[in-house]
């Protein structure tokens, strides 16, 4: 019995340090390796935070890459948010600041059973809880619901999330609140990217500096799938980490991302690719066999999740790659945000007419603009869409006119960067991932047009107006009197109800219901059928969350 209460005590012990909403249960606790015969002794919190007090940056940098606490060491409750707090471009947060935004958000500080509605910056497949309970995931919920209530210039932030969620496993809702706080502030440092294209630059900035810095692992990689398919991957290396690395692994990468910054996770993505190379081309490895049998996507995965190496090798091939300062990447990446911000920018020289085409594909820089600041378009979807809008209009160059990732979610802003283009896309992508929209022929501004009587027209339009959906179902709803004989009998004016808009909301199509209407907070919507289309509702539920609204016009139109 003393022995069984002894073990109890020795596991409760191992865990002390996680707070009660972390789910200890499913934490595996690696114990340390041996230890070498000359090793020192692991580094205490006064021993580190002395350095930082002092200034010591460089110092504390090489004892972070090199200490191996183990997942459950008590260090990292107070490590962490002193490296955090280190980076604040602000001044200290008093105590209590945090719940008063909490009150102000939600009216109390308890927390509700009913789930919350995350900010629009957050990637819902990528909320990753780890090891927190359900009160956990709440906290997390909760603390990223106020960061984007107090930041709003965040507009795509996917990693922010699991971040939060990590530093819920050693400290207090509030402290996790203020160490992201002092990591987004930081001006001397780039920790968690907060717009679509800075999101997109990181991946590519990954890409070119693997092919200069790790060419074996890049050449590898290009020899096992296409060059599309070889982005699409590159694409994922946030998440090669966060995703996919043990929490052995991942709390050690933290410890030195909190102090150094993005550039620690460039340098570990690197290493992940150069492992995956030196192991996937011994012969005897089951990562050979898992490469061929399974593709490289998969198989690289899958290698991420089972890392055959300690948490230390990983650090060490990462840290051991040459010249890669962090001038220099900083170098490559403010290229590559330039050159992505030039590529949707025509000029009119640039804007170049091409022939009537029996196939009405969309250019190659048709599909550049688009892919490049789009968050709801593959390129399949985007050759379908095509073939659907009026060939006259095929000729253009598509311009993203509005999104509520970069411009927020108000329709004031809506008209003010829409309403003289005509004709515009609008795409939306819903909470559920539905995709469908409507294809405008007329100005938005039209809805400001008064009748004889000085009324302001209520429906506006032409029967150039037609619905799509592309997710889960693609199918084009065009006006109904497109598809009427010359001998039939006129339209019933409830068939003729294209675009209806004010400072409340936006309408597309009518007679017996709504086709697609947006409240003016572009939050919610709901879709019915209607006379005008003859459509059926545009996702299942009829009433949908607005996850992404784009609005496309077409230079030169």
């Amino acid at each position: 019995m003393a022995v069984m209460l002894s073990t109890l005590e020795e596991e409760s012990d191992m865990y002390e340090v996680f707070p009660a909403h972390v789910d200890t249960s499913s934490i595996p606790i690696v114990p340390d390796s041996p230890a070498k015969k000359n090793a020192k002794p692991l580094k205490t919190w006064s021993e580190i935070n002395s350095l930082i007090q002092a200034g010591r940056k460089r110092e504390v940098k090489l004892i972070l890459r090199e200490q191996g606490w183990p997942t459950n060491h008590t260090i990292r409750a107070q490590l962490w948010p002193a490296l955090c707090k280190q980076h604040s471009s602000s001044r200290p947060m008093q105590d209590g600041f945090y719940w008063e935004l909490v009150n102000q958000l939600f009216g109390t500080t308890d927390i509700s059973d009913k789930p919350m509605l995350l900010p629009a910056f957050v990637e819902n497949t990528h909320c990753l809880p780890y090891h927190l309970t359900r009160r956990g995931r709440s906290l997390a919920d909760r603390v990223v619901c106020v960061l984007g209530f107090s930041c709003p210039d965040i507009t795509y932030s996917p990693a922010l999330y699991p971040i939060a969620a990590l530093l819920l496993h050693f400290m207090p809702e509030e402290e996790c609140y203020n160490s992201l706080a002092s990591l987004i502030s930081s001006k001397d440092k780039t920790f968690i990217t907060q717009t679509k294209l800075l999101y997109e630059a990181t991946w590519r900035t990954v890409m070119l500096i693997t092919k200069k810095h790790m060419k074996s692992a890049a050449a590898h990689l290009a020899r096992h799938c296409s060059d599309a398919r070889s982005e699409r991957i590159y694409a994922d290396w946030l998440w090669w980490i966060l995703q996919g690395l043990p929490l052995t692994h991942l709390v050690r990468v933290m410890d030195c991302f909190f102090h150094e910054g993005i550039k620690v996770l460039y340098r570990v993505a690197m290493a992940i690719l150069f492992l995956f190379y030196k192991y996937s081309t011994s012969q005897s490895s089951e990562w050979s066999a898992e490469l061929a049998a399974q593709g490289v996507d998969n198989a690289l995965t899958k290698f991420c999740r089972q890392m055959p190496v300690s948490p230390t090798k990983v650090l060490r091939t990462a840290f051991n790659v040459r010249g890669l300062s962090s001038s220099y990447i900083q170098r490559v990446f403010v290229k590559t945000e330039m050159l992505l911000k030039s590529k949707p920018v025509l000029s009119n020289s640039q804007q170049i007419s091409r022939s009537r085409s029996s196939e009405n594909l969309p250019t190659s820089q048709s599909q550049n603009n688009i892919q490049l600041v789009s968050h709801t378009l593959t390129i399949r979807e985007l050759f379908t869409l095509w073939s659907w809008l009026p060939v006259r209009i095929t000729m253009y160059q598509p311009i993203l006119l509005y999104t509520t990732e970069e411009h927020g979610c108000s329709l004031t802003t809506f008209y003010v960067r829409v309403e003289q283009h005509e004709p515009t896309l609008l795409m939306i992508k819903t909470s559920n991932n539905e995709v469908f929209g409507a294809y405008c022929s007329t100005r938005w501004y039209e809805r400001n047009v008064k009748d004889d009587r000085g009324n302001r027209q209520a429906y506006f339009g032409t029967g150039e107006t037609f619905l799509f959906s592309l997710y889960p179902e693609r199918a084009k709803y065009p006006w109904v009197g497109m598809e009427q004989s010359p001998g039939e009998k006129q339209l019933d004016h409830s068939a003729e109800l294209f675009l209806a808009a004010d400072h409340k909301m936006i309408t597309i199509g009518g007679g017996e219901g709504q086709a697609i209407w947006m409240d003016e907070n572009i939050r919610y919507g709901k879709t019915d059928r209607c006379l005008t289309f003859n459509n059926p509702p545009l996702c299942p539920s009829g009433d949908f969350e607005i996850r992404v609204l784009e609005v496309y016009g077409f230079a030169g139109a």
